[in-house]
């Protein structure tokens, strides 16, 4: 009826029932890749994460064996922002929305968050390099104020080997607009700029930072205490993110694989 010959329908049956260790191992390594990102990772993240670790799989067979293991990633939706233009006139949107720069340490970008930890919030104040959106300094406090900034950036001014001329790019908040924190920018001979009023996307590769930490990564019931906050984030910043995550932004890699490569290709020239 189908034209299908009858070695063909039996070969068909008895594959059903017949183990492949092959795509049992992937379906493992999937599995673990999934477990790690803490139920985060898509196709796309899952595949990467496979080739980070030499393993070559193409993203819709990845997303049928999430299909087959159950395995849904929790990503939001989109989010409707307001638009603004209101600018500083003694510190203006220097950046302007171009995030893709040719070298690490040429644009760093700042922001802060809140995380819930039991009985009260803390903040999370973190950098980025925009070169390959590696997390260079970060620091947590339960009041947010200009010291938190401070800590933040001091930690990545020390970590990345006391840059001097990079561009340091935030929101309006008082924290960064404080007399305390400029201060700090122009001992390190940093460049200041910051977003419009009210204009989140002028800030975007922050934004997308703090979305992944919260929707991949902090518990939905937040944390116990700050000393678990600090451990638990500490450790997706500067190890997962930072290390294994795949970033769409680097055509796959983790922040610091492409950092290395950019120094091999240095090397090479």
């Amino acid at each position: 009826m189908f034209d299908v010959s009858r070695s063909c329908y039996y070969d068909y049956r008895s594959r059903k029932h017949r183990v492949n260790p092959e795509r049992e191992q992937l379906c493992s390594l999937v599995n673990q890749s999934f477990r790690e990102s803490r139920s985060a990772a898509g196709s796309r993240t899952i595949r990467g994460m496979l080739a980070a670790q030499g393993i070559k799989v193409g993203r819709y067979l990845v997303r049928s064996l999430m299909r087959e293991l159950g395995l849904i990633c929790k990503q939001p939706g989109p989010h409707k922002y307001k638009q603004a233009t209101v600018e500083r006139l003694d510190i203006p949107n220097v950046l302007n929305r171009e995030f893709n720069v040719d070298r690490p340490d040429q644009v760093w970008c700042g922001d802060i968050t809140y995380i819930w930890t039991g009985s009260r919030w803390v903040y999370l104040a973190a950098v980025l390099d925009l070169y390959a959106r590696r997390v260079v300094g970060w620091a947590i406090s339960d009041k947010a104020d200009a010291n938190l900034a401070v800590k933040a950036l001091e930690d990545a001014y020390h970590r990345r080997g006391r840059p001097e001329r990079v561009l340091f790019h935030s929101d309006q908040g008082s924290q960064y607009s404080s007399l305390r924190f400029r201060q700090r920018l122009w001992r390190y001979r940093f460049e200041q700029s910051m977003s419009r009023r009210g204009n989140c996307w002028d800030n975007a590769p922050m934004e997308r930072l703090f979305r992944s930490l919260k929707t991949e990564w902090v518990p939905n019931h937040g944390y116990r205490s700050i000393t678990e906050a600090t451990m638990d984030i500490g450790w997706y910043l500067m190890s997962f993110y930072n290390q294994k995550r795949p970033h769409a932004a680097n055509d796959g890699l983790p922040p610091v694989a492409k950092e290395e490569k950019l120094k091999s290709l240095s090397g090479i020239s």
